[in-house]
């Protein structure tokens, strides 16, 4: 193997995808901005959720939120479906495995709440059902994707599309976009002043 070719390719597909995501995507950044603001504002919650990968941005996004991003501030209300192991084994077992993040909306999901569905491929079944139930709730849907957006694609109020058909490189531009739309938020509501 070749490293330094490796390691010059990779970054150069990083590069790429990095100034795509940059061209396409700054219209659905700012609406999604101004849901979440219009979210926070009115009282509502954000809720994330995502498999594998997506499952840990969705953490780490809501974690940005809850405490903080740059500055210590008055933290957002945020959580990931992800990390209750309780809640998702015991849907799973009683619900199948399609409604464990569906479930948790169902129950915790109140006017005014938004959902961000985090889905390299937008094909999961879990991630579907759960852009669904939201949807059915009157819930304020986003989802982040890539590979054409996949079943999501009709179901998200605010879609943001990675143009992008490799899972690394998509989840490299979710993370950036889940950390723009956390600094994005605390400078939006006053929370950080701009230096």
């Amino acid at each position: 193997m070749d490293v330094p070719a490796f390691f010059k390719s990779e970054f150069a597909e990083h590069h790429a995808v990095a100034r795509a995501t940059e061209a396409a995507l700054q219209p659905a950044f700012a609406g999604l901005l101004a849901a979440c603001v219009a979210c926070i504002r009115g009282g509502g919650k954000i809720m994330l959720f995502g498999n594998g990968g997506s499952a840990g941005d969705a953490q780490h996004i809501a974690t940005e939120l809850t405490v903080r991003y740059k500055e210590t501030r008055a933290p957002i209300a945020a959580i990931a479906l992800s990390t209750d192991t309780s809640t998702l084994t015991a849907a799973g077992n009683d619900f199948g495995f399609e409604q464990i993040f569906a479930r948790q909306i169902l129950a915790l999901g109140r006017p005014g709440d938004l959902v961000i569905a985090i889905s390299t491929s937008g094909k999961s079944p879990n991630i579907i059902a759960a852009l669904k139930q939201a949807r059915a709730m009157g819930l304020v849907t986003v989802a982040f994707g890539g590979k054409g957006g996949g079943d999501m694609v009709g179901l998200a109020d605010h879609l943001l599309i990675v143009p992008s058909d490799t899972t690394a490189r998509i989840q490299e531009m979710h993370i950036t976009l889940g950390q723009m739309l956390c600094g994005a938020l605390e400078l939006e509501l006053g929370l950080v002043l701009p230096s």
